[in-house]
């Protein structure tokens, strides 16, 4: 049976709420099987849609890692768009004023320090507070959803934050209806929610095995590749070394100008030689506005199903800041959600002085990682949340 998303049972139904009002949080990236954008298929199919609402990268997905975004015209159906990633994150009590209905379809990249999944939890937050009804269009997390797979560390409550709101795993392995509806329980909202789950998907199939085409959730995320490594290479972004953004290898590939590749090459061969392949790969990478040819190693994934994405994007910071002691800094990472950039690494990573563990020696770093990165309890915690076999 093909793979269906929320989006895709929705429309083969005529639910008692298709005349409603109805306000949508969602982007370009949200399209049915066929490759439709959502909101275009339901005003097609006579929704009653009134109002947009955007995520981080706006509607159109392209907005850069962060920034600003503001309230806009959409294109696609004359809707007004009100953006969730700008003045504010969640809907006002005046924004959902003349809406019945609240839908949200966005696709997720399965990471909490992912924006679109906080997004939902304040889209849900607000129908709570402001009495409406939450219909969530469910779609299958692009890194699968075996359990055993989810890699912390779990989120210090200190740390709050919109890339790690509430504590969950870095690698939760869930979809964001299942996340939603452990939310909704967790953090007593109690909103009245509905999931349309999608069908033809198992919690072992990553992205590979939908058999459809990619569509970029944000701009970094160009291929299931990047987003596999992207659990484990997004801490670069606390680092003087760049992930590749805005080249055709970005969360592909890391680099500097000052990076020693023989030694990372040699590295790379001995101890990851079981998860990743490392090829010495340069390119011309704009920093500051300035262009400048890079050096740099593009990773690849061996065996993509078991792979563990955090524990080895962890090794290839620990192994870079160690190669070169004198040459590595961390460094702020400034979004709109985090104006001053300060203490990037500990938000993302959710636990306090998180730059402190890197001066460990290897051994016991390699110790302390462990077991931050096993979370057991994650699997009975959601277990009673889990809407696929």
């Amino acid at each position: 049976m093909p793979l269906q998303f929320g989006i895709d049972i929705l429309l083969k139904n005529e639910p008692n709420w298709k005349k409603d009002r109805i306000g949508m949080l969602t982007n370009d990236a949200a399209k049915t099987n066929k490759g439709i954008i959502s909101r275009l298929a339901l005003k097609e199919a006579g929704y009653n849609l009134i109002k947009i609402f955007s995520p981080e990268h706006g509607i159109k997905t392209i907005g850069a890692d962060g920034a600003f975004t503001k309230d806009s015209l959409d294109e696609i159906t004359g809707l007004p768009i009100i953006s969730l990633y700008g003045e504010k994150f969640m809907p006002s009590e005046n924004d959902l004023a003349d809406i019945d209905i609240m839908l949200f379809d966005i696709p997720d990249a399965g990471t909490r320090f992912y924006t679109y999944l906080w997004s939902m939890t304040y889209w849900i937050e607000a129908a709570a507070k402001f009495q409406k009804q939450v219909i969530i269009l469910d779609r299958p997390n692009p890194l699968g959803g075996s359990i055993p797979m989810s890699e912390g560390p779990m989120l210090d409550d200190t740390l709050t934050s919109f890339i790690g709101r509430f504590n969950i795993p870095i690698k939760h392995q869930c979809t964001l209806g299942e996340l939603a509806k452990y939310f909704n329980t967790n953090q007593g909202w109690n909103a009245n929610i509905k999931i349309i789950n999608c069908e033809g998907w198992n919690r072992e199939q990553l992205f590979y095995d939908w058999n459809l085409q990619w569509v970029n959730p944000s701009p970094a995320l160009q291929n299931i590749e990047a987003n596999i490594l992207y659990p484990g290479l997004c801490f670069f972004e606390a680092t003087n070394v760049s992930v590749g953004r805005g080249s055709n290898y970005s969360f592909e590939w890391i680099g500097a100008e000052w990076m020693n590749i023989p030694a990372m090459m040699l590295v790379g061969k001995n101890i990851m030689k079981e998860d990743l392949k490392i090829e010495n790969l340069s390119l011309p990478i704009t920093i500051d506005g300035n262009t400048n040819e890079t050096k740099g190693i593009r990773i690849k994934i061996i065996e993509p199903k078991f792979y563990s994405a955090v524990i080895n994007g962890l090794i290839l910071l620990k192994l870079v800041k160690d190669i070169h002691p004198n040459e590595f800094k961390w460094m702020p990472y400034k979004t709109n959600a985090n104006p001053t950039g300060e203490n990037h690494l500990s938000f993302l990573l959710g636990i306090p002085n998180a730059e402190a563990i890197f001066d460990l020696p290897l051994q016991q770093w390699l110790q302390k990682i462990n077991t931050l990165v096993r979370v057991e309890q994650w699997r009975n915690e959601i277990m009673p949340y889990l809407l696929y076999k």
